[in-house]
């Protein structure tokens, strides 16, 4: 099986190509641009499976499949765009967000090694994607969440909730009048419920809701500290491999 990593980050690259190796898959080749990655696709032999990143330094990775036809399989490793995300499912073997977590990646893999006899060649349609990007496809998003308050029932409009965020294997919603609820769902399951205009996963433990937040200071590791208009519970960090997508986000 011929495995290739398509990552702008190189240390993202070579952690990957570690992991990997745990999984005893050997990532023959790491390209870094979608020039280098187009020279590469038109001289050489194409692999089963690219693990590939959207947002590459010299432009988005689409371009690459505008100059080449890949007939591989395609794990993406980005969380650039939520309705890309969907999209991508549609076609692609899997996606993981960043940070990758290791028992991520390895249900993704098994997920393509099981689909591999069957496979004879996997031709994406990026047009299709792209479109989606440009002109998503429209869908419902939660409005308002409902929370136990004793034995009573209280609705809280989306535009109230300055942040969701998990503690002790919990799930809260924290509102502008500086209230926790908890909540029974999952960060995850979040993820395919809040519009993503306006709320993003800073890291793994926190959705931001982008009308609260106030300032935004460096940190240590290259990273951003959030200040939001009342939640000051705990310090609300963008990690270091989310900061690229927030800023994206921000604009």
């Amino acid at each position: 099986m011929r495995v290739i990593i398509i990552e702008d980050e190189k240390p993202s690259a070579r952690r990957l190509q570690r992991m990997l190796q745990a999984l005893d898959l050997e990532a023959e080749t790491l390209l870094h641009s979608v020039e280098e990655s187009i020279d590469w696709f038109n001289t050489n032999e194409h692999p089963d499976l690219i693990f590939l990143d959207i947002q590459l330094s010299d432009g988005l990775s689409f371009e690459i499949f505008d100059a080449v036809e890949v007939q591989s399989a395609i794990i993406f490793t980005t969380a650039y765009d939520e309705y890309a995300l969907q999209a991508f499912k549609l076609n692609s073997i899997d996606y993981l967000l960043k940070p990758i977590d290791s028992d991520d990646l390895e249900t993704a893999v098994s997920k393509f090694k099981t689909r591999l006899p069957q496979r004879q060649s996997v031709t994406l349609d990026f047009n299709d994607i792209k479109k989606l990007l440009v002109n998503p496809i429209e869908r419902e998003y939660k409005k308002r969440f409902s929370v136990k308050v004793g034995q009573h029932l209280k609705l809280v409009n989306i535009d109230d909730i300055e942040c969701f965020y998990s503690e002790n294997k919990g799930t809260y919603l924290y509102t502008s009048e500086g209230r926790n609820y908890l909540l029974d769902t999952t960060l995850e399951q979040l993820e395919e419920e809040l519009e993503p205009q306006t709320f993003f996963r800073i890291n793994r433990k926190f959705f931001v809701n982008i009308h609260a937040i106030k300032d935004m200071v460096s940190y240590t590791n290259s990273r951003l500290q959030i200040k939001l208009n009342t939640y000051n519970e705990q310090d609300v960090i963008v990690a270091r491999e989310r900061v690229k997508d927030f800023k994206l986000w921000l604009e």
